[in-house]
């Protein structure tokens, strides 16, 4: 059964997210017509707004969601091996987990997010769990995201032996994941990596890892890896990312993370100068909600960056880092039809001048007419489908 109907309003397409008057048709799961001018054809639209795609969240560790707000301490402290998280994850109950987990997902859809990329602690029991909560929301809460699952085959949650390799079944872990992804290589006997990122890329899977977030002295090993992405880069130097852009490495930042940990901020300008793809993630939950519409106002005023470029890099460029840009991040006819609509007629949109401005600096869940998700329409005020 054929499934079609229409939005109108502004419409923010193309790779040049620019901004149009115009309508778009929806059929089958996918966007099938862009009109720049709605006036040139009747339509009776079933949502009115400011129509964008949806939001990539390129990092995440929703893991974390069983312990929010911990008190401030030193970042190795926080989330390094034996540290205050790990402990935390290892002492949770399955049943703590999926439902915190849950929580989070359902976050990440009421504020547009339609991919995310997770971490997942754990080893294979830490996926399986994952795997558990996506299925319950789909089977029966009927909703969906899409989610790019990052394993680690090192045992998180407890102190790691330095002196040797680990023994880890990476086998087993890769063929329930999309990738491999691991946490500094300062914190593990360097051949510990080097397997799992062998034995991803010969299994066709993605492989990537955090870097320059402590200290500079782990990107170099950690780009020799040749990762598919790092995350954070924050003491990363201009060569550094000409060694990534040449190795074909791209980048995330995770901006409020690096603030609440007083970690720094990674050089922005100097990565988008130096060609790199850069995606944008929400990080650890238990420090951040997973709202992109918060990273993208933090990435804006804090940067001082186009609104454009910011909501291209928490959306299409997003999905570049997880190599999912030919069928969603951007609007364009043939593409999955993820979107999210924006009221202009609620009290902190009205007036705004600037479509594009007044969604990556102001916008917020309050003002979502509708989400939608391969052509169907899964949150916002607005129900209703023609």
């Amino acid at each position: 059964m054929t499934c079609s109907f229409s939005l109108s309003g502004i419409v923010v397409a193309g790779d040049d997210f620019e901004a149009k008057d115009g309508y778009l048709v929806i059929e089958d799961g996918k966007i099938k017509e862009i009109e720049d001018n709605r006036k040139n054809r009747k339509i009776d639209a079933a949502i009115e707004g400011i129509i964008i795609p949806a939001f990539v969240n390129a990092h995440t560790h929703i893991g974390d969601s069983v312990l929010k707000e911990p008190e401030f301490m030193p970042l190795e402290q926080l989330v390094g091996p034996g540290g205050f998280k790990h402990r935390i994850l290892g002492a949770a109950t399955y049943g703590a987990l999926v439902s915190a987990m849950n929580d989070t997902i359902e976050d990440m859809l009421a504020t547009g997010t339609q991919i995310f990329a997770d971490f997942r602690e754990g080893g294979l029991p830490g996926v399986l769990a994952l795997r558990a909560v996506l299925c319950y929301i789909e089977r029966k809460k009927q909703e969906q995201i899409g989610v790019k699952i990052f394993g680690s085959p090192v045992p998180d949650s407890v102190e790691v032996d330095r002196t040797g390799t680990v023994e880890v079944a990476i086998d087993k872990l890769l063929k329930a994941v999309d990738g491999i992804g691991m946490s500094s290589v300062a914190d593990y006997p360097l051949e510990a990596i080097k397997l799992p990122a062998l034995e991803a890329k010969r299994m066709n899977k993605m492989f990537a890892l955090h870097a320059g977030e402590r200290t500079a002295e782990d990107i170099a090993d950690a780009i020799e890896l040749e990762p598919d992405f790092l995350v954070h880069l924050i003491k990363a130097s201009h060569q550094d990312f000409k060694k990534m852009y040449d190795a074909d490495i791209a980048a995330v930042v995770c901006i409020r993370s690096n603030l609440v940990t007083g970690s720094g901020l990674p050089p922005l300008q100097q990565m988008l100068e130096s060609g790199l793809t850069v995606g944008a993630g929400t990080d650890n939950v238990m420090l951040n909600s997973p709202d992109m519409f918060s990273e993208m106002e933090f990435i804006s005023k804090i940067f001082r960056s186009e609104a454009k470029d910011v909501l291209k890099m928490c959306t299409l460029d997003s999905a570049a880092v997880l190599k999912e840009s030919e069928s969603v991040g951007s609007i364009e006819e043939g593409k999955k039809a993820n979107l999210v609509v924006i009221r202009t007629d609620t009290a902190n949109m009205r007036n705004v001048s600037d479509p594009v401005k007044g969604v990556v600096r102001r916008a917020r869940r309050t003002d979502i007419a509708a989400v939608i998700h391969e052509g169907r329409i899964v949150g916002g005020r607005s129900l209703k489908v023609m």
